[in-house]
This record gives C-alpha cells, structure tokens and sequence, in this order.
C-alpha cells in the first residue's frame, strides 16, 4: 500500500505526530481540533477515502494526576476516546493507529482487530523519558499485527524526565517547607529546551501562542523520533 494514500489525523493539536507521517512520505489530512476552535463532536468524515487514521485523544482523563486535579476541585477532562472510535468507523479506514497513556483505554471499533503495545521514547536512544501506547487497528478480515519499531542497542546516557504540558520556565530551587526542606526540585525547562526534547528542530516557535500556550502545546505531543518510528513500523507493516 503506498504511503502516498491519504491518512486523516484527529486531535492533531499542532500536528507533531502528523509530522512524524509526514517526514515518513505519508500524506496526512489534519480533522478539527479544539485548539484551532474545532469540535470533533461535530465531525462527521467521509467514507472511503482515508486509507488511514491517526491520532492521541486527550489523556488527561486517564492520567494519574487526574486525583490531584480532582483532589483541587477542578473538573477531570472529558473521555473522548469514544469520538476517535466514531469518527474511525465512520472513515472505515483500512488501518488506524491511536497513541495515548498507559491507563487509557482501547478504542473500540467494530471489525477491526487491535493490536497493542508500549513504547517509550528513551528505548529508541532519546534523552527523554516519555512512555506512551500504541493501539493499531486494521479490518478483521486482513488481521495484521503492527511492525514494532526498531529499538536503539543503548538507552541515551543523560536522562530527562518526559516534558509536561504544565512545564514553566524557571531554575532549580530548594524546598523551604515540609519534611524535605532543602531537597532539590526538578528544573522547569524552558520552552526551547522542551522543544529539543520532543526532536522539534532548533529555532522552532509557535508565535501566536503564550508562554503557557506553547507549553501546552508541546507538552501533549508525541515526540517526532517516537513519531517517526511509529511512522516507519507502519509503512512496513503495510509493505
């Protein structure tokens, strides 16, 4: 199958897993997003015309700091899973691949098979530590199991806790109450630190956005190396 066949990206944000396909030959049609004033609620793609379907539902429904965000009394983040697997059936692709946390459950789609599996981003010889899981999905009748990714001899030898999209800028400080007065904090890496983490190339910006809007931004994205390998596992798999 060539990778020249449309592929449609849903809650692309902006668009660092399409632009892994994209570096791999695929030819990727960005849905709407709610970053962008989009509502995937409202969607409706057509049917037979996307060889494929990508894309990483919002995980903070699944993340484990949704006990803290629910313990400050702020409303936990919407499931949308249920909209990715609409919006899949709908397209009746002949393969899909969703990316999102460990916790996060399966897409369920009727006639198609899953395949799943954990990847994370140091394995592939990154600094950052990013641990994501892949769902890929193709029609019952073909049954194919995804390609997994090739995997660096060697993890990096500096190591990087996974970027966040609460990340602000600041240096090291010292805790000056509780029982770890002194102890160390984790450094707030800037935004061009964080981009460097994810593989975005030097001197990548988002200039309409705030501090915090680009932290959010680049924070919630699939690294463009794991990005990449997921591409190219694809591309095999599809031969």
């Amino acid at each position: 199958m060539s990778t020249s066949a449309l592929v449609l990206s849903l809650f692309p944000g902006i668009g660092l897993l399409d632009m892994a396909f994209e570096q791999e030959g695929f030819c990727v049609v960005r849905g709407p997003d709610l970053l962008w004033g989009g509502d995937i609620k409202l969607f409706h793609p057509p049917r037979g015309k996307f060889a494929g379907v990508i894309g990483g539902p919002p995980c903070q429904a699944f993340s484990s700091l949704r006990f803290l965000v629910k313990s400050h009394g702020h409303k936990v983040a919407e499931n949308l899973i249920p909209e990715f697997s609409r919006c899949v059936l709908e397209a009746a692709p002949d393969w899909f691949l969703m990316e999102n946390v460990k916790l996060a459950p399966a897409p369920e789609v009727a006639g198609y098979q899953l395949d799943a599996f954990l990847l994370n981003n140091r394995w592939l010889g990154e600094k950052q530590s990013r641990l994501r899981k892949f769902w890929f999905g193709t029609k019952t009748e073909d049954g194919k199991f995804l390609s997994r990714p090739q995997l660096s001899a060697l993890e990096h030898i500096d190591f990087e806790k996974a970027v966040l999209a609460c990340e602000l800028t600041g240096g090291m400080s010292k805790r000056t109450t509780g029982p770890r007065v002194g102890a160390r904090v984790q450094k707030r890496r800037n935004f061009s630190e964080m981009c460097k983490l994810q593989g975005l190339p030097e001197g990548f910006n988002l200039p309409p956005f705030t501090r915090v809007g680009k932290s959010k931004a680049v924070g919630t994205g699939v690294p463009l190396p794991m990005g990449r390998a997921i591409a190219r596992a694809v591309k095999i798999t599809l031969g």
